[in-house]
């Protein structure tokens, strides 16, 4: 096989763009005693698969000559596990929405009398001012920090 046609199809392989019949091509002239020495650590890449294969087809026939046709001890964890999940998500759910029902039961945020809402409103924005002003006056220690030190590194 010539060896500017292996290494295109190396290329191709390594950007996941060959076909079964060039990977098998590959497989051929890795598995063969006549590889380029360039290319020899490309080998045990490609003899791996070939042992893998092998290995796990020995692998389930194995297995399906020894399957028994009880729960292992794992499998029950995992359904254990598994309703745990459950119940916590149900129970997560559950309380979600009996809190928002009782909200909602309570009616909050609305007022008998106008003039009630008028004087809550007050209340909030008020509290909103106080904040406002809070972050103002900060920027105003940080101008009067910032020409200060303009006049002492100017001098």
């Amino acid at each position: 096989m010539e060896l500017y046609k292996i290494e295109a199809l190396l290329e191709k392989y390594f950007q996941g763009e060959t076909s079964i019949a060039e990977e098998k091509e590959l497989t051929n002239y890795f598995s063969s005693s006549n590889v380029a020495q360039h290319l020899e650590q490309y080998q045990p890449l490609f003899g791996y698969f070939s042992l893998a294969k092998a290995e796990t087809t020995r692998q389930v026939v194995s297995e399906l000559s020894t399957k028994k046709t009880y729960f292992a001890p794992s499998a029950w964890w995992s359904l254990a596990a598994s309703v745990v999940i459950l119940f916590g998500i149900g129970m997560y759910v559950y309380t979600t929405n009996a809190t928002k029902n009782s909200v909602a039961s309570n009616e909050l945020g609305t007022y008998d009398t106008p003039e009630e809402a008028f004087r809550e409103t007050q209340k909030a924005l008020a509290l909103l001012s106080g904040h406002v002003n809070t972050g103002i006056e900060s920027v105003q220690v940080i101008q009067e920090y910032n020409e200060s030190k303009g006049k002492v590194f100017n001098q």
